[in-house]
């Protein structure tokens, strides 16, 4: 492992669309579609109801990563720019990209498009220097991307998606070199799979209904194919009522101290590369 100095906190900030903590570890927790700001020229914009925009977000993601020595937490809203997306679709410009949801009043101007690119080409050039920096201090690093999906898509009082192919947790690692990463990956999902929630093992399996194929996981396996590794976690809401937005705090804390057991665990898989 590479020897470290101390590490800056706090770095970044919201004024930039996202804040950046800074920690003392390989492991680094992301929560970029926790967010549900638009500026008010993009809120002029839009015709999309709050609801309908606030139920295809992450809400509460950013407290699942709290207790991660590294967090990355954007606050733009994914309707004004969609950092999980590649640059070329990361502004939906019509219905089939956005759930069948109509976005806009009229096709957004080039003009604001250009805007929305910039914030995401400036968050990415900010995570490839964050990332490289814990590279360089560690030799390796795990970057967990949490998200958060729906399950009641047909209305609130219809019967929800079959358990069958809507884990609790599903975990997506098709854009990694797979074999390579098998000692953090498996280590991660046994951490998951040995807790239990309302008295009941949590379901964690793989690859089901999300694969992670989103632009972040992807950035990182394409710029540091040696030595990062991107874990897409999609929770399904059961810490939330997907049509009101309203939390159950005590799901979330549950959910939070889940997740937060996997640091020790992860950054013991790392050290234990060869």
């Amino acid at each position: 492992m590479v020897s470290k100095p101390v590490y800056n906190n706090n770095r970044g900030g919201t004024s930039a669309g996202w804040t950046i903590k800074l920690g003392d570890s390989p492991v680094i927790g992301t929560a970029i579609h926790s967010g549900s700001d638009v500026g008010r020229a993009c809120q002029s914009l839009m015709c999309i109801p709050d609801p309908d925009r606030q139920r295809e977000e992450d809400p509460f993601t950013e407290h699942f990563i709290a207790d991660f020595p590294t967090q990355i937490i954007v606050h733009r809203s994914r309707f004004q720019v969609d950092l999980n997306r590649a640059r070329e679709a990361a502004v939906y410009r019509s219905p089939d990209q956005s759930w069948g949801l109509n976005v806009w009043r009229e096709p957004p101007a080039e003009e604001f498009v250009n805007e929305s690119l910039a914030f995401h080409d400036a968050f990415y050039g900010e995570l490839k220097r964050v990332l490289a920096d814990v590279e360089k201090r560690y030799g390796r690093f795990v970057l967990v991307d949490v998200h958060s999906y729906n399950h009641r898509r047909e209305g609130p009082k219809a019967v929800p998606a079959s358990q069958d192919g809507a884990p609790d947790i599903n975990i997506g690692t098709s854009s990694m070199d797979r074999a390579r990463w098998a000692p953090v990956v498996d280590a991660f999902m046994e951490a998951l799979r040995g807790r239990r929630f309302n008295g009941e093992p949590i379901d964690v399996r793989e690859n089901v209904l999300f694969q992670g194929k989103g632009e972040q996981t992807r950035f990182v396996h394409a710029n540091f194919p040696e030595t990062g590794c991107a874990i897409a976690v999609e929770f399904k809401k059961i810490f939330m009522d997907e049509w009101s937005g309203k939390p159950d705090w005590g799901a979330i804390e549950r959910l939070r101290a889940m997740l937060a057991s996997t640091v020790p665990v992860l950054e013991a898989a790392v050290r234990g590369m060869t």
